[in-house]
């Protein structure tokens, strides 16, 4: 029963009381209307749309400049990989380079070394031979001196003086004539 009084407003046979009032009210209503939205057209419409279109710009210009950063961004990471990729040649370039040095030394140390250890060795058995021969000399001289002893005795207990220098004369010359073998 909300719409109650309306019909109790209404006269009998129509729905709604409409009237010259109802109408006139109406038409102000609409006047109103219009005036305050022109008013507010005026006033708040032109207002925020420029402060929309700024906003708007703003926007676009933090775009662009985005957009130009990240071209710039680019750019940079093009010329970094290039530069990086330049690197990379360069120092592939000196380590071939380190490697041919380091081979060239290390033949040029080896050669050396093969040659002082040559030289070493040819000294070594230039000493061992020499030492040899020294050796032999003193072997053969300890045992003519033994040899002459023990004959000496042996002949000094057997023999008289004459056969014991004829026998050590002997003994001496065959000595002498052995060729000692290593």
């Amino acid at each position: 029963m909300a719409f109650g009084f309306l019909l109790a407003a209404t006269p009998p046979g129509r729905l709604f009381g409409v009237d010259a009032q109802t109408i006139i009210q109406a038409l102000a209503h609409l006047i109103n209307i219009g005036i305050l939205a022109f008013i507010m057209s005026k006033l708040l419409y032109k207002p925020v749309r420029n402060v929309m279109q700024k906003r708007t710009d703003r926007i676009n210009g933090q775009i662009a400049q985005a957009e130009e950063e990240m071209a710039k961004a680019t750019e940079m990471k093009i010329q970094y990989e290039e530069k990086l990729q330049e690197i990379q040649l360069e120092r592939e370039e000196i380590l071939g380079e380190a490697r041919k040095v380091a081979a060239e030394t290390s033949r040029r140390l080896i050669s050396e070394a093969k040659k002082e250890a040559d030289a070493l060795k040819e000294r070594a058995s230039a000493n061992i031979e020499l030492e040899w021969e020294r050796a032999e000399s003193e072997m053969r001289t300890v045992i003519i001196d033994i040899s002459a002893a023990m004959a000496e005795k042996f002949l000094t207990l057997a023999i008289n003086k004459e056969t014991q220098d004829k026998l050590f004369d002997e003994t001496m010359a065959d000595l002498e004539g052995m060729t000692w073998r290593s």
